[in-house]
């Protein structure tokens, strides 16, 4: 007889952890759709694709080489941080790319400013909210939203500022190489951080406080039921 897996297991016997997995994979295609809004908008990439852009250009690799090699040094700064990768952070890196792209089949570029605008406004919230979202589900932040948490319990500091301030240094580094820099980019810097600062109040997340990034094994899950 064929049995199922550990995670199909934990997913049946834990209700609790079933909603952090929907949570999570939510949380991810929102983010996927939501960086397809921001794609299509024409107003300008975010941070951490003009940083791609730049690589690119200094180095001759492509954008998708380039985006992988920022998520390696990414993963690197957080062993000081000691910040672990869970299930929600392999999710991140292989799932967001196919839910972008889903998304730019969906979604028409933008013509006239004021369609872009409301894309892009739009990209920005759902960004924001997605991140939130993907985040409380405690099963492990993607690359770049664990350097932002890591340094959160670290520091100390709100999240807003936190962001922000990752957000500025990416983009500046990415500009210094070439990376093309728009209207929207500035926008994004600026207002990322203050956005997820909301929308992690809204839905109740603790971004400081201790987080299980793995998914729970089975006979751990089948001990708490019967306590």
């Amino acid at each position: 007889m064929h049995r199922p897996s550990a995670l199909a297991t934990a997913f049946l016997t834990s209700p609790r952890l079933a909603v952090r997995l929907v949570r999570l994979y939510a949380g991810l295609a929102g983010y996927g759709l939501a960086i397809a809004l921001l794609l299509r908008s024409g107003l300008g990439a975010s941070p951490w694709d003009v940083l791609g852009q730049g690589i690119a250009l200094a180095t001759g690799m492509s954008f998708g080489v380039a985006t992988i090699a920022i998520s390696a040094a990414v993963l690197v700064l957080w062993v000081p941080l000691r910040e672990r990768p869970g299930w929600g952070t392999l999710s991140n890196a292989a799932l967001v790319g196919v839910f972008a792209d889903l998304g730019l089949s969906w979604v028409p570029a933008a013509s006239g400013l004021a369609l872009q605008s409301l894309a892009f406004a739009g990209g920005l919230a759902l960004l924001a909210a997605a991140s939130a979202l993907y985040l409380g589900a405690g099963l492990g932040a993607g690359p770049r939203d664990g350097l932002m948490t890591g340094l959160v319990r670290r520091t100390g500091w709100p999240v807003w500022a936190v962001r922000s301030g990752i957000e500025l240094s990416v983009v500046a580094l990415g500009w210094l190489l070439g990376g093309t820099v728009g209207v929207g980019t500035a926008v994004f810097a600026f207002g990322i951080g203050p956005l997820i600062q909301v929308a992690v109040r809204l839905f109740r997340v603790d971004l400081a406080g201790p987080r299980t990034t793995a998914v729970p094994r089975p006979e751990r899950v089948s001990g708490a039921a019967a306590r």
